[in-house]
């Protein structure tokens, strides 16, 4: 995900920079808030939400890796110079900036006039006319929160401020496009705008919807740091003044900000995975049920864990919203004979290091510890039955491949070049006959529909089961409430 790596990154480091050359700088965006309202149908309404939805991943997945980078480059100024695959990066990673921060700005202005008026009062034209409202609100706050998110960590890196800053016409980037983008977002106008639409989003925004995907949206808005930022400081031109509010912090400064150290550092870095969360799941730092998971645990194993306070929890379909592999421990492959292949060796030091768990995050397809994976509320271990010891290893072999591969935002079932989380056991245990449903207009696999072949006689058995943060005795039953609660896919 090379082009994706320094979308969030770049904006930040911009903004500290002067320019270079004498260049006019990029008008503010107009608003079309002369224009009659004129409502879409719910069709056209529905494949916008979509679209957005994506958009709105694909940014939290920026974040994630914006954060990993810095330590990634910091770790590399300590041995010597960045080499040119680096600055190669840097400018790639530009270009991505610029595609998708015009998807944001389009996004953002599409329908921000419809904040102008209280929702129709008839049903179906109110729902379409607050998911738009919503959706450019959403849009804005993300652009304001990529300020956040990266200019603590960046700003201060002469080197990469004057290479950003540079033209390279090989990549069709002119001198000071990120200045350019600093002025707009320094708009006084913009600011007035976003708050105006902020006002809106409170006073009308928390409504029922028939749309599968406002609660995500509602989430994203609700869960966004400047808009908590900003209903904590008055007035609201912080928004637009984000860089001088943090002028003088560090980022350890900001992590310890007090009176909101807990909640506002948590909104802001969230966790490395870009998932903005509100607080810590409840099986989180329990070492005695961290030994007994780990203790229960074997080779090819299928975790599936619930966080209701992440918004990308919001996201998925049914109860459980995410899913995994352990792939167990050297001893474990050792004994399945799979320890010296090919596909495992390059994953020794990760998994000597307790790294067994593999999923596929917003930043792609990784290795994590069981420490890491436990900050959630809900936890069901699942073990195929049956399974001799070479279908194992053939599913830790297939789960290892996908180690690297991107995280697929367009959640198909279908292809192989990108994977999500319930996907990667998908192909993990290709062989098993897997439930699938429709997301975003494709043919694809959820965490539900795993949990589905582990009730009714499936191929899979529970082995353990924790529900808001306590073990369950008798996990069928509780199982199969759940898996009956779930609705219809929700995107």
């Amino acid at each position: 995900m090379n082009r994706l790596l320094l979308c969030t990154l770049l904006l930040g480091v911009a903004l500290f920079t002067t320019p270079t050359h004498a260049e006019p700088l990029a008008e503010v965006p107009q608003s079309q808030c002369d224009q009659t309202l004129a409502l879409p149908s719910r069709t056209a309404m529905e494949r916008e939400l979509q679209d957005y939805l994506r958009l709105s991943e694909e940014a939290l997945s920026m974040r994630a890796m914006a954060i990993r980078l810095y330590y990634e480059l910091e770790a590399k100024k300590k041995r010597g110079p960045l080499t040119g695959q680096d600055l190669q990066r840097i400018n790639e990673g530009a270009v991505a900036l610029l595609e998708q921060r015009a998807e944001l700005f389009k996004a953002a202005l599409a329908h921000e006039c419809w904040a102008s008026t209280p929702p129709d009062t008839r049903a179906e034209e109110g729902d379409i006319q607050r998911t738009g409202a919503l959706i450019s609100l959403s849009a804005a706050l993300i652009l304001y929160d990529n300020y956040l998110s990266a200019v603590t960590l960046y700003r201060d890196d002469p080197d990469l401020r004057q290479h950003i800053n540079k033209p390279d016409q090989g990549f069709a980037l002119s001198a000071n496009e990120l200045q350019k983008a600093d002025h707009i977002f320094d708009s006084p106008q913009i600011r007035h705008r976003v708050r105006h639409a902020i006002e809106w989003y409170v006073r009308h925004g928390d409504a029922k919807s028939s749309f599968e995907g406002y609660d995500y949206l509602f989430q994203s808005i609700a869960q966004s740091p400047s808009f908590h930022f900003v209903r904590k400081r008055r007035p609201f031109y912080v928004l637009g003044r984000i860089f001088e509010v943090f002028g003088n912090y560090t980022l350890d400064t900001l992590v310890n900000l007090k009176d909101e150290s807990s909640h506002f550092s948590s909104l802001l870095f969230g966790n490395t995975v870009g998932l903005v969360e509100t607080r810590r799941g409840k099986l989180y730092a329990k070492p005695k049920i961290e030994q007994r998971v780990r203790s229960e645990l074997r080779a090819g194993d299928i975790l599936l864990e619930k966080t209701p306070f992440r918004l990308t929890d919001t996201f998925i379909p049914g109860h459980f919203g995410h899913a995994a592999v352990w792939v167990g421990t050297e001893a474990e492959l050792t004994e399945l004979g799979i320890w010296e292949h090919p596909v495992v060796r390059p994953h020794h030091d990760a998994i000597r290091a307790g790294r067994g768990v593999a999923e596929a995050l917003r930043s792609g397809v990784e290795l994590n510890t069981l420490a890491h994976f436990m900050n959630i509320d809900d936890l069901a271990v699942l073990r195929r039955t049956e399974a001799p010891p070479q279908a194992r290893a053939a599913a830790i072999l297939q789960t290892l491949r996908q180690i690297g591969k991107d995280y697929d935002f367009n959640f198909n079932a279908e292809t192989t070049d990108r994977v999500f989380c319930s996907k990667l056991v998908y192909l993990a245990y290709g062989d098993i006959d897997w439930p699938t449903s429709r997301m975003l207009g494709r043919f694809t696999v959820s965490p539900d529909d795993i949990a589905q072949r582990s009730i009714n006689g499936g191929p899979l058995a529970i082995t353990l089961f924790y529900h808001d943060g306590k073990n369950v005795e008798n996990p069928q039953p509780t199982m199969a409430q759940f898996l009956g609660k779930r609705s219809a896919v929700q995107i």
